[in-house]
């Protein structure tokens, strides 16, 4: 038995232990009356009758041991040329002065607060004010359009939203203050104040009455200390989309979740207090949430806030910038980046030009990595490229390669075993566990681990419903995958992503893995479109990679032959439409299910996560050019 399965069948076998010793890592103002409250099933709570302060943890207690002068945070903004560093002490003290304005809004514990913020430093001063007060903050992805602002606003019911003037999208400004305005106008319920963050390269016009200047609050408030609050109390609510249009709010805890966050850094990621942990993503996300702000910080280590993108700020060696010029130990981004450098950089020229020994591990998850994605890195870099998979709900992964415990052989497609504390097992329809190497539903085994979501925000009958009636006993992802003979997990997608070929259950990731590998294609999508005779049959959607110079009927024959091969004539794969991009979230995620409602024909809603409008008539003519969609 090696340290893996020693610390994995203790975190099931006795999780009261496993996460009471881990604890011993967070300061609390008053420990727990018990580790594991099952009282109330499915409702468990981690810590009941404990008392801390997120906020001291992440910074206060730093400064008080000796790191108050390590840099906590660098801000790199390419599209601004900025770069900015805050100590220890430097960001607990701007986070205590806004806290100290909040409190004069009227903030308090109980309060709840949304923040609309570009990548910029305050966006994290302000969810850290927040948890210093104990007030709940929902941090809503800026430049979301108004109409799911304003669903956010009557769901969440701030008294006060944090704002900046505005933000650089590649070279255009988009202003944040009239999109707020419009929010406001939309919802029912109104927020007593906005603080606005004015900054250089756009000025908000401000309402009298209602708008707060943000330099102007600070100037005259008084710090504030930390507020203790319940570990079962809210840190945070993250909207995530749910399948009746109406986002769901994912609920944080204090305790649970500081716990999990600290635990995890270390023994995921293999990152050490003092040493610089880079996750290139938002803090609209789950990902920023966790792995840009709370965990580097509640671990002691440097964490980097980028606003900048993959490629085209100012090229695709972007990344490798950042990473040489602030010692980078480990980089967590989603594979949609690196398809995005390697379609602009196939042959990694601009690694070539950064010093990158500080480098130690790429960390890929948001959505499925592809093998051919896997391969291209792990070659370029030299470096372990860890698929991992987890949700917005679990709030920290739920399978990894833990680095930091013991490494395993990578399986290209496979996100390797569960963390502990993540009893994973795959059930049919029945609700019967299957046996090893067969597809089925991904389930946990409750009750889940500290830090994931205890339940959704005002909505406790929405949670049982959708994560824990389907299979009771048993946390519902939602994904479809197997286990294979070795204990390694392999997500194949949501569920959704199965089609019916002629009554063949047939994964729609399995063939984009296979599409992958063909020497031309930088990126794909796979999706299921309605067919009279078959029920359903595949149909691809390909970005080429720069300097591929080949007809889209050629790379049609050829993926289609591929398929065949790797799959079978069982797949029918026969139609692949080339594209210059695919449509995506702001976070990364491909949307598949917007891209099969044009291929049925049926009529959809712009999503209001998408990346650039602009892109679906693209797509609509490309998906009309092999037959599919309105006629």
């Amino acid at each position: 038995m090696g340290k893996y399965n020693d610390l994995f069948q203790r975190s099931i076998k006795d999780p009261e232990g496993f996460w009471g010793d881990a604890a011993e890592t967070i300061t609390w103002s008053r420990k727990w009356n018990k580790v594991l409250d099952d009282s109330n099933k499915p409702f468990y709570r981690w810590f009941s009758g404990a008392e801390l302060n997120t906020c001291h943890n992440a910074l206060d207690r730093h400064v008080d041991s000796g790191r108050a002068d390590q840099t906590a945070l660098i801000y790199d903004s390419p599209v601004t040329n900025t770069i900015r560093k805050y100590t220890y002490r430097e960001l607990r003290d701007e986070v205590a002065l806004f806290a100290g304005a909040l409190r004069g809004l009227g903030v308090e514990k109980g309060t709840t607060v949304i923040i609309y913020m570009p990548m910029i430093p305050q966006a994290v001063i302000a969810m850290l004010a927040c948890a210093r007060l104990g007030a709940t903050h929902s941090v809503v992805f800026g430049g979301f359009a108004p109409h799911e602002l304003a669903i956010r606003i009557d769901d969440a019911k701030p008294k006060v939203i944090v704002t900046a003037s505005g933000a650089k999208e590649g070279a255009k400004v988009l202003e944040y203050k009239p999109l707020i305005d419009r929010a406001i106008a939309e919802s029912h319920h109104k927020p007593e104040k906005c603080v606005i963050f004015q900054r250089d390269l756009v000025k908000a016009a401000l309402t009298p009455g209602r708008d707060v200047d943000w330099n102007e609050a600070v100037a005259t408030a008084k710090p504030a200390e930390c507020v203790p609050v319940k570990a079962t109390d809210p840190l945070y609510i993250l909207y995530t989309s749910g399948t009746t249009g109406k986002p769901k709010g994912i609920v944080r805890d204090n305790g649970g979740h500081a716990v999990a966050l600290r635990w995890s850094v270390e023994n995921i990621y293999n990152v050490k207090p003092g040493e610089v942990f880079w996750a290139a993503s938002d803090v609209g996300w789950v990902v920023g949430h966790s792995y840009i702000v709370y965990a580097p910080l509640l671990t002691g280590c440097t964490t980097i806030v980028y606003e900048g993108k993959p490629i085209g700020t100012p090229d695709a060696g972007a990344f490798w910038r950042v990473i040489s010029q602030h010692n980078v130990k480990v980089l967590f981004t989603a594979p949609t980046a690196f398809r995005a450098i390697k379609k602009e950089d196939p042959n990694g020229e601009f690694v070539k030009k950064y010093d990158l020994s500080k480098f130690s591990a790429l960390f890929l998850a948001g959505e499925r990595l592809d093998p051919d994605t896997y391969h291209w890195a792990s070659n370029l870099l030299k470096k372990p490229v860890i698929d991992h998979w987890w949700q917005t709900e679990t709030g920290w992964p739920i399978t990894a390669n833990s680095m930091g415990i013991e490494q395993f052989p990578v399986k290209p497609g496979s996100s390797t075993k569960p963390v502990p504390g993540f009893d994973v097992r795959i059930l049919d329809t029945n609700g019967k566990e299957v046996p090893a190497e067969t597809e089925g539903l991904v389930t946990v085994k409750l009750p889940l681990p500290p830090g994931t979501l205890p339940t959704l925000w005002n909505a406790d009958q929405r949670f049982q419903e959708s994560y824990i009636n389907p299979f009771p006993g048993y946390y519902f992802t939602a994904d479809g995958g197997h286990v294979d003979k070795d204990g390694y997990v392999y997500i194949m997608g949501r569920v959704d992503d199965v089609i019916n070929v002629a009554g063949h259950r047939l994964s729609t990731g399995e063939m984009e893995e296979v599409v992958a590998t063909h020497k031309d294609v930088a990126e794909c999508a796979v999706i299921g479109v309605h067919d009279g005779l078959k029920g359903q049959v595949p149909v691809g959607l390909c970005v080429l990679k720069s300097g591929a110079n080949r007809s889209a009927a050629e790379i049609q024959k050829e993926l289609s032959l591929l398929i065949r091969d790797q799959i079978g004539p069982i797949a029918c794969y026969k139609e692949t439409a080339v594209v210059k991009r695919l449509p995506k979230t702001r976070s990364g995620k491909i949307l598949r299910g917007t891209m099969r409602k044009i291929a049925d024909g049926e009529s959809y809603t712009m999503p209001s996560t998408i990346d650039d409008p602009a892109i679906l008539p693209e797509i609509e003519e490309a998906i009309k050019g092999i037959g599919y969609g309105k006629k």
